[in-house]
């Protein structure tokens, strides 16, 4: 068993901080890098030794595999974290860290390339025995293959890139007369994100909901998984809101599901934490959709509600020690809520770039903030829109709801438009509120409250016009003009001072 006591964190932000606030807690110490844009930024200033790697564009830094092993080498670092994004699912990497004699905090490279490619993926989930979505099992290259798929399957379908992720390259076509330009669409798009045109067919699920399941692996191959989690509020396939536990999951289906999970990812020879995600149909029936080989945006719902690590467990489990628990130390105590607040409009959804003028974050009872950015600090394009996670636990749903959207409207960020009004607007739904939803939650928000967009549009340019009239001004707005940025103005209450 080799002993950590150095990690560097190959990445930048909220996760990067999360990382290395688990690494304090463990005594090991954390080396952050940074690009050009990034020299002051939080993660930068929390680490204990921090490296510069390159320009702004993330090419020219954060994806460069050489500057990130230099990095570790240089520092002293006996192992390399990756997170999320950027370089955490490239199977390039685990290889690298282990020509330099670093230990990749993560799955091996051969697991990583087994699951990265979907049409693989979804051979060995059916080898495992584990339900997958009526389609190709193979990359689809000609037309008249995904016509005659498609035949088959029935429309709509699903077209899909087999090297994909994130929404990208992900298309529906309802009618065989769409089939021709989607594809060539679909194959582009695949192409320019992830070097590879492969597509390949799945049956369509209408209205599903999308499960997923938390796992970790030991290099034994002992496994164990922490239960579900909501993931069907979600705008282009890019999720928006998650939730823990399901409120579509009952325990029968919950260890149906755990267990499909634990198969693949044996099959596979998973180690470390990854999560399997499933379509769950509306006659209960579920259905493999993929394995993320890396730490979940939506972890923390998961910890708020067993009590687990799991980026601690990442790291035990890396430098060869059993994990802290075993399944029957697995618990699920009430309600947990999960919003990824995103610099972009709420009406547009286009990223919105700027000066952080004032931030005030929420706290209280409950509430568990992960934020990279802080007051000053500029909000660049050079990186994902994703400025910080706000999570939400409560002794039930209701409670976890009522604490999530208290904690929303105490959220003010000046200076940048963010998601947080369309959030709320999620949350008012009386379908979200019943627990009676589907992935297409956001699309039928817009169609049947054609008002609320309106609504949301409103509330953000207040929020910027606020922001830049306090640039003009040159310091605070009153305490009246605070009280509306915070959402709670009424006629009828007055306020002299903040």
């Amino acid at each position: 068993m080799s002993r950590i006591s150095k990690i560097l964190v190959a990445n930048r932000g909220e996760i990067a901080l999360r990382v290395m606030r688990a690494c304090r807690e463990l005594g090991i110490a954390p080396v952050a890098v940074f690009s050009r844009a990034d020299r002051a930024a939080r993660h930068v200033r929390y680490a204990d030794e921090a490296y510069k790697i390159g320009p702004a564009p993330s090419t020219e830094s954060y994806l460069r595999i050489d500057r990130m092993v230099g990095a570790a080498k240089e520092s002293n670092c006996q192992a390399i974290h990756p997170g999320y994004g950027f370089l955490a699912e490239n199977p390039d990497f685990p290889r690298a860290c282990a020509e330099a004699g670093l230990i990749f905090i993560g799955p091996s490279e051969e697991a990583m390339r087994k699951v990265g490619d979907k049409t693989r993926a979804k051979k060995l989930a059916e080898e495992a025995g584990v339900p997958t979505i009526p389609g190709t099992s193979d990359a689809i290259g000609e037309l008249f293959q995904a016509s005659r798929a498609a035949d088959e399957v029935g429309y709509p379908v699903l077209l899909k890139a087999a090297a994909g992720g994130g929404g990208k390259g992900v298309r529906v076509v309802s009618h065989p007369d769409q089939l021709a330009p989607i594809y060539d669409r679909a194959r582009s798009e695949a192409a320019a994100a992830f070097n590879n045109p492969g597509i390949y067919l799945e049956k369509f699920i209408t209205a599903p909901r999308h499960i997923e399941i938390q796992v970790l692996v030991e290099s034994d191959g002992r496994a164990v998984h922490l239960n579900e989690r909501e993931c069907s509020v979600q705008r282009r396939y890019q999720k928006l809101i998650e939730e823990a536990p399901s409120p579509a999951v009952d325990e029968k289906l919950r260890r149906e599901m755990g267990e499909a999970a634990l198969r693949f990812a044996r099959a596979v020879g998973y180690t470390n934490a990854g999560t399997v995600e499933f379509l769950l149909d509306q006659s209960g029936k579920f259905y493999f959709c993929e394995m993320n080989a890396r730490l979940q945006v939506e972890h923390p719902v998961t910890e708020l509600l067993t009590g687990v690590d799991i980026v601690k467990e990442q790291i035990r489990i890396a430098e060869g020690s059993p994990t802290s628990f075993t399944r029957e130390d697995i618990g699920s105590r009430g309600w947990a809520i999960e919003c990824r607040i995103y610099a972009e409009d709420p009406l547009t959804f286009l990223p919105s770039t700027g000066k952080i003028i004032e931030m005030i974050e929420p706290s209280g009872p409950g509430i568990r903030l992960e934020s990279g950015i802080s007051e000053g600090e500029e909000v660049t394009i050079h990186y994902d829109p994703l400025v910080a996670k706000l999570a939400a636990w409560g002794s039930d749903r209701q409670e976890a709801i009522a604490r999530m959207e208290r904690a929303l409207k105490e959220y003010v960020i000046i200076g940048i438009r963010t998601t947080i009004p369309f959030h709320l607007r999620i949350l008012r739904h009386p379908r979200f509120l019943s627990g009676h939803y589907h992935t297409a939650i956001t699309e039928g928000l817009e169609k049947e409250r054609p008002g609320g967009r309106i609504a949301a549009a409103a509330l953000a340019a207040a929020l910027a016009a606020e922001g830049e009239q306090r640039v003009k001004l040159g310091g605070s707005p009153d305490g009246m003009k605070r009280w509306r940025l915070a959402g709670r103005v009424d006629e009828g209450i007055r306020r002299r001072s903040w």
